[in-house]
Order: structure tokens, then C-alpha cells, then sequence
């Protein structure tokens, strides 16, 4: 195993606290019970809480400031964070009008985060994330997985609580979304999980994991190595299937890395992407293209397409300021 480490039994709180010396200016380390908060709260906005087990970087604590979460509960390499960090996360950041909850269907997570929120004092709502097409169950989930899906409805949900909705219509709007949003991946390698010190699958040099989940775990088929416009193609027709979007119809885009795949690979994928879509008549509206939901160093891909109105892109378009994701400031 070849990782910058210096102890195993260290490597999360070492990591998080880089993290939290790097980005000073957005954030806030808690390191007991560990959660990482925005550094300057908003009185009287809706707060959003998210987590989930580390190795996903920079989902989710590169996404908490401005725009987006208030705090986010990372755990061990995938493992789910603790109900009391939920609640010690959602008590820093709540201001009065609540704190919603945004969890990716994972069954630590769900019911880590079911119990957070039965227990908390903070008055509260959850908006459950399960994007993933590729299986209905899997190892981790009862139903769909959630995955990098998660990254737009924390987006959308976080610009809408900063222009003072309720607790009630974040949650109306972040189910919303994630009914309009779905994704698929492909993985090329495996991953290693430092406590483990071994790769988490095997994989043969020309052969492929289509519909692999965030963790690793098995998808539709193991397949071969085919090119790109292929890869997409089968991607793109699970997605499609799953969304039925009306001819014309207007959609944001996200080629996600999975942590060990080049940008300019997920370039030349959103591309194969841009020409199948284009081909049906689709219309790319909105686009981003980056590792932002990542399983450590593993090679490979998930496509997500959201039919968004213009709610939808209007909030997409809205100022963010987080350690990962910015503009518009």
C-alpha cells in the first residue's frame, strides 16, 4: 500500500485537520464529536446537515460555506458518521429555523441519521439522496444507492435556504430534485482502503465494473474494456430509461471522477455525452465536470443528468463559496 500516511489509526483526523488549516477562512473543525462547520452562519436560514463515511472527498466537507451545507459529519473511510455527531453538527449550526438533513441512501447513513434526528432537540427534516440507477439493492442499501446526485441537491437545497425558505420547502424541493436526477458509473480499478491495506476487489486489466457503487460494490456486469462513446452509451441508457425526459427537455449534466481518473478522460467522456445526448435531442443546460464525489483513488466515472426548470438553474447558477466549489462571488 503507497498512501501519504504516517498512522493508520490517524490518517481520518490528520486529513481533517489539513483540511480544516487549509480552508480557515470557510470552516470550522469540531473534534469531538467530529463535524466540520461553515465559519460564519447565517441567523434565521434553514440549515443544512450532511455526512457520510470519508473516502468520498470533496463530498462532503468540501462542500460546506456559502451556497451549500452549514455542516457536514465525516466518518471513517466508508463508515457512517455517529448519531451524536449528527446532533452535535446540527445544534452548532441551527439559528432558529431548523436543520435539514441530506442523506445518501447508505444503511449506516440512514439509520445513523434516523436516529439523529428522532433524538435531537432541533426541530428537523431529512431529504433522502438514491440517484443511483445501476441496482435497486446492493451490499450497503435497501433500494437505490445515493451517489454523486447528492453534490446537486445540496447545491440547489443550499441556495434556496439562503434566500430564507423554510425548513418545510427545502425539504419539498430537495425531494424534488433528487426525483429528477439519476446516475450511473463505471469503474476501471479498485480502491484501498488504508485499515484494510489491500484492494477492495479484483479487477482484470481489460475488464470493466458497470454500475459500480461510491464503496466499490457491484454493479450490473462486469464487462470489457470498450471505448468511450460505448461506456457512455450504456450509462446514458440506464440514466435515461430511468428519467424519461420529453424530447427537448433541459438537463444538468455532472461527469463525476471517481478519484484516480485524469480530467482530460472526463473531458472526452463528457463529450461522448454531449454527442449522445445531442443525437436524441436533448439540451445540455448546465454542466460540470470534476471528482467531486470520489471512492478514494479508484479509476472510473458516474454520469448524472437532472431535468432542471428554471428554479432549478436559477439555484444552480446562485453564488457558492465552499472549499471545493465556487463562483459567482
Amino acid at each position: 500500500m503507497k498512501k501519504f500516511i504516517n498512522h493508520v489509526d490517524d490518517y481520518l483526523a490528520e486529513s481533517l485537520a489539513g483540511f480544516a488549516a487549509a480552508h480557515g477562512d470557510l470552516v470550522v473543525l469540531n473534534t469531538d464529536p467530529v463535524y466540520i462547520r461553515r465559519k460564519r452562519l447565517k441567523p434565521g436560514k434553514v440549515a443544512l446537515v450532511s455526512g457520510g463515511g470519508s473516502g468520498h472527498e470533496p463530498l462532503h466537507s468540501g462542500f460546506v460555506g456559502y451556497g451549500m451545507l452549514d455542516a457536514a459529519c465525516p466518518g471513517q473511510i466508508f463508515t457512517s458518521p455517529t448519531p451524536d455527531q449528527m446532533m452535535a453538527a446540527a445544534k452548532a449550526v441551527d439559528t432558529g429555523p431548523g436543520v435539514l438533513f441530506i442523506v445518501k441512501n447508505y444503511s449506516g447513513d440512514l439509520m445513523n441519521f434516523e436516529m439523529a434526528s428522532e433524538m435531537s432537540e432541533v426541530q428537523n427534516a431529512m431529504v433522502l439522496i438514491n440517484d443511483d440507477v445501476a441496482v435497486e439493492n446492493s451490499s450497503y442499501t435497501t433500494g437505490r444507492r445515493g451517489v454523486a446526485g447528492t453534490l446537486i441537491v445540496e447545491k440547489l437545497v443550499g441556495s434556496l435556504a439562503e434566500s430564507g425558505a423554510s425548513l418545510e420547502q427545502c425539504k419539498a424541493f430537495g425531494d424534488r430534485i433528487n426525483k429528477h436526477t439519476a446516475t450511473m458509473g463505471v469503474a476501471f480499478t479498485s480502491c484501498t482502503v488504508p485499515a484494510a491495506g489491500t484492494r477492495t476487489f479484483k479487477i482484470g486489466d481489460d475488464e470493466i465494473e458497470v454500475g459500480v457503487g461510491i464503496h466499490g460494490e457491484p454493479g450490473r456486469r462486469r464487462a470489457r474494456m470498450a471505448p468511450a462513446d460505448a461506456i457512455a452509451g450504456e450509462l446514458l441508457e440506464a440514466i435515461i430509461d430511468d428519467l424519461k425526459p420529453g424530447a427537448g427537455a433541459e438537463l444538468l449534466v455532472l461527469v463525476n471522477g471517481l478519484g484516480g481518473t485524469p480530467l482530460s478522460e472526463l473531458y472526452l467522456l463528457f463529450n461522448s455525452t454531449r454527442l449522445w445526448l445531442q443525437r436524441r435531442d436533448l439540451r445540455i443546460a448546465r454542466a460540470q465536470v470534476g471528482s467531486l464525489t470520489t471512492s478514494l483513488e479508484m479509476a472510473g466515472a458516474s454520469i448524472t443528468l437532472c431535468t432542471i426548470d428554471e428554479e432549478m438553474a436559477r439555484h444552480w447558477d446562485s453564488p457558492v463559496l465552499t472549499p471545493s466549489l465556487r463562483w459567482g462571488m
